[in-house]
């Protein structure tokens, strides 16, 4: 396994309709939600679009070390349409974020664990739209470095 450096680490779950974001303290122990951002999905191919332009200020204000990202695999353990687009997501914000290194991580009922969370704590409807994103982001973060403190990186 990678030798750990130390540093801040966003999380990042990429929507159809828009990107949460999440960070992590410098010694990786606790995710926290940082912004939910609207997709832009009508940039043309050869100009950087506003989401991946608003994740790089946040990876500028955070000194960001790594980006997650997390990859939609289905319940048989297999990548299906879905994590194909976010693979080409995430090759887009490589080379955007670079030298900052993005990986892929198992996102695997990461909505769904934080709609429920959010759900529990009385956090519905719109108001659960509006941060759900950003909850997401926290889940596939902070499994990320669970699985890393563990010794077992998922992803």
């Amino acid at each position: 396994m990678e030798q750990w450096t130390r540093g801040r680490r966003l999380g990042i779950d990429v929507g159809s309709v828009r990107v949460g974001v999440s960070v992590c303290d410098p010694d990786g122990i606790l995710a926290s939600p940082v912004a939910t951002v609207a997709r832009d999905q009508k940039t043309e191919p050869d100009k950087q679009p506003s989401d991946i332009s608003e994740i790089l200020r946040y990876v500028a204000e955070y000194e960001a070390v790594e980006l997650v990202v997390g990859l939609p695999i289905n319940l048989a353990g297999r990548e299906g349409p879905a994590a194909t687009l976010i693979r080409q997501y995430a090759d887009r914000l490589a080379a955007a974020a670079a030298p900052v290194p993005v990986v892929l991580t198992d996102e695997r009922m990461s909505t769904a664990t934080a709609a429920r969370r959010l759900s529990e704590r009385g956090v519905r409807g719109k108001r659960q739209r509006a941060v759900v994103d950003q909850a997401a982001a926290v889940e596939i973060l902070q499994g990320w470095l669970d699985a890393r403190r563990a010794g077992a990186v998922r992803g």
